[in-house]
């Protein structure tokens, strides 16, 4: 993990098309805080339920990117059209990479060294989104997102959306974060 300071800083966009959100910008205040220094990857997480014996709500509910290498192709090509839908051909894989990239396949976003901080994988976060049922902010955008929002969202920094707790995806990950003092529970 990477420790980041305590600091001031503007959150948010001045974008006429802010949304979820986004605008306005304002200032926040962030206490001190460790970070990972890439998302969890679905081997990672695969590792760490195996060696704890964790269950997942997506076990609960039937389905796991996670798990995806113990489930038929007409299985997985059934239930991925329920949960995700027709998504837009806006994939060109001009970057090399079809879908989602490995977490190191580009350099650091910022000068603490962190990995995929947009654009690959919406992150979720622990701050509820303003929903009728219980929703989490998401956060960066990912690899089905563009700049001009004409795919699905823009991606830039500042996009947010919400989104229920027992979604799953390709694009969906997050990434483990704790307050300086708290002690880390499990390594991924």
């Amino acid at each position: 993990m990477v420790n980041i300071p305590a600091g001031r800083l503007e959150m948010g966009t001045r974008a006429a098309d802010s949304r979820d959100g986004e605008s306005p910008v304002r200032a926040v205040e962030v206490l001190p805080f460790r970070i990972d220094k890439y998302p969890v990857t679905n081997s990672m997480f695969r590792d760490f339920v195996r060696t704890e014996k964790y269950k997942t709500e997506a076990e609960t509910f039937g389905w796991s990117f996670v798990f995806q290498d113990f489930v038929s192709e007409e299985l997985k090509s059934k239930v991925t059209q329920r949960i995700e839908g027709q998504f837009p051909d806006g994939d060109t894989a001009e970057d090399g990479y079809h879908g989602i990239s490995s977490v190191t396949a580009f350099p650091p976003q910022n000068s603490y060294g962190l990995y995929d901080m947009m654009g690959n994988t919406w992150e979720w976060t622990s701050t509820r989104f303003p929903a009728a049922q219980p929703t989490y902010v998401l956060r960066g955008a990912s690899w089905i997102d563009t700049a001009d929002g004409s795919a699905n969202h823009k991606a830039r920094i500042t996009t947010r959306m919400g989104n229920t707790p027992d979604s799953a995806s390709d694009n969906l990950s997050f990434r483990c974060a704790a307050s300086l003092g708290q002690k880390e529970k499990a390594e991924l």
